[in-house]
């Protein structure tokens, strides 16, 4: 038996509009960690507890994913996750998916399925025979935001958001439950108005994957994690015996020489539990077993941090 671990992030940018903003999303990340870090008392495995988590956090409309997606350039939602389970080392994800509450749901569906990634019209087939309700996921902030973006040809930032850029926003989930298996889960909305069909990192191993070794979630700019094939790239160096700690310093090190725009969580099977991040700020937080922590606050040079 192993002590559990958990750690979840929101999105990844360049700053939080101030103190408020900070005090709003550790109040949400910290809801969120005191919710499903007990699953794990009741046997719940890692793969389980990382849907159950991605579920609330695609339900908060701050962050980018389900509820609270950004808008693309034509005005509709499109979303997209990814699920793997580090013991049977199987991924599954939707692309592009419109009128579900949760996309990770889809992702968790197809878990067993021969077919296991499907984009938006096989997606949104699974979801009416698996009989899901329709549901739009706009909220007001985002139409707006879509709106004024308008105006401008879609060239300038998006205004009055949690974190900045939005076009880096996306949720994700690690755990390790106390038989010591590992699973990473991803959503997101999407960079917001890009082109119809762009297709993000999330349901990609670039952007979520996992072995029993380690489980990596990605979030930032999608093209960016998908070049440096990040996640996939982080659990092979600590599966040839790098620690999670010289894994994440060296990954990160080569994504800042090249210029990428990005974070990252992680947990391996030691039961280390780390971030890092090319951009200023991850929106992060972790549960140990004993006390709760985060990213909010570390300074803008800080590219790794190994609990």
């Amino acid at each position: 038996m192993v002590q559990p671990k958990l750690i979840i992030h929101g999105g990844a940018g360049s700053s939080i509009h101030s103190k408020g903003g900070i005090d709003q999303v550790r109040k949400a990340l910290y809801s969120v960690l005191e919710k499903v870090y007990p699953l794990f008392a009741q046997g719940i495995s890692a793969t389980d507890v990382v849907i159950e988590g991605c579920r609330l956090l695609e339900d908060e409309p701050l962050f980018n994913a389900g509820t609270g997606s950004v808008l693309q350039s034509d005005g509709q939602i499109r979303m997209s996750a990814g699920l793997m389970n580090g013991t049977t080392q199987s991924f599954s994800g939707v692309i592009n998916v419109s009128r579900v509450k949760n996309p990770i749901d889809l992702a968790q569906a197809l878990q067993g399925s021969m077919d296991r990634i499907l984009s938006d019209q096989g997606a949104a087939e699974l979801a009416r025979e698996l009989q899901m309700p329709i549901y739009n996921p706009l909220i007001d902030r985002r139409l707006n935001e879509w709106i004024e973006e308008r105006k401008h040809n879609f060239t300038r930032e998006m205004a009055n958001v949690v974190a900045e850029p939005a076009r880096t926003g996306t949720i994700g989930v690690v755990a390790l439950d106390a038989a010591g298996r590992l699973a990473a889960g991803t959503s997101t909305g999407g960079k917001g108005f890009e082109r119809i069909g762009r297709v993000s990192d999330s349901p990609m191993p670039a952007g979520n994957y996992a072995t029993s070794d380690a489980a990596v979630s990605c979030t930032g700019i999608g093209e960016d994690i998908i070049d440096e094939c990040f996640a996939a790239r982080l659990v092979i160096r600590v599966t040839d015996g790098l620690s999670l700690k010289e894994a994440l310093n060296r990954s990160f090190l080569e994504a800042t020489q090249r210029k990428r725009d990005f974070g990252a969580i992680a947990i391996d099977a030691t039961g280390a539990i780390g971030f890092g991040k090319t951009c200023d700020v991850i929106i992060a937080a972790f549960h140990d077993g004993h006390q709760m922590g985060d990213s909010l606050e570390f300074e803008t040079g800080t590219q790794v941090f190994v609990v």
